[in-house]
């Protein structure tokens, strides 16, 4: 669903009257966010990303941006953004205990499970069970669009990711196409757990979309499309 503020959004996401979330085209800035009055409220939480695993529980909104690609909040009013072109930005929701997660889903970030760190640290810190869990896709480059090296085939082995349905044979020798979607849907279903019709997805390659955003093809241009969630501060 496209929406006059230039930002996507899932139906199956929409239904749900405390959460809010959107993942942005391209020119949809942070400052549209902030102007649209029904969300004066909300404050933005953002992240220096490294392309790291590393996920934070975000309990009071911080002083600054803080280095993650990871972020879980249980409190009304923030904004956890994700920034991206090409990665894949992934939204995690636990509909029983209204908690919220957004990943940078980078191939270094995504073959280094940071969706199983995400999801762990929300089932210690509030139960969170992969049956009432709902997981979101937003855009990202596609895997005949997506060509990797040998050294990013083996760490995904090595982090025992199956080969087949997440990589393609490349045009080279020790080339190859990686799909991040299908390897943060093999994270969500066979490692955590969550059922496969919990999980929703934008299914747009932002190399080929020119509404999209795409570092690999115009790798000068450092501006990132903004994606966010967060939870409404309203009673159920």
């Amino acid at each position: 669903m496209i929406n006059d503020k230039k930002y996507l959004s899932l139906k199956e996401l929409n239904r749900i009257p405390w959460l809010i979330h959107g993942f942005g085209l391209a020119g949809f800035k942070l400052e549209d966010l902030k102007a649209d009055s029904r969300l004066a409220s909300f404050q933005a939480v953002e992240m220096n990303q490294e392309h790291s695993t590393r996920v934070l529980l975000i309990e009071q909104p911080p002083e600054s941006k803080i280095s993650a690609d990871g972020l879980i909040t249980a409190r009304p009013e923030l904004f956890l953004i994700v920034k991206t072109a090409d990665c894949l930005p992934v939204f995690l929701v636990d509909t029983k205990h209204r908690v919220v997660a957004a990943l940078h889903g980078g191939w270094r970030g995504t073959g280094g499970r940071i969706a199983e760190a995400a999801f762990e640290l929300m089932r210690k810190s509030f139960s969170t069970r992969p049956e009432g869990t709902l997981a979101a896709l937003g855009p990202a480059i596609e895997a005949r669009c997506y060509e990797v090296g040998q050294e990013v085939y083996d760490f995904f082995l090595r982090q025992d990711f199956p080969a087949d349905g997440i990589f393609l044979s490349g045009d080279k020798p020790g080339h190859f196409y990686l799909d991040l979607r299908a390897a943060n849907r093999w994270l969500l279903t066979r490692i955590i757990g969550l059922p496969a019709e919990n999980i929703y997805s934008l299914e747009l390659c932002t190399f080929c979309k020119p509404q999209l955003l795409s570092h690999r093809r115009q790798p000068a241009d450092q501006t990132r499309l903004i994606n966010f969630i967060g939870i409404r501060n309203i009673k159920y």
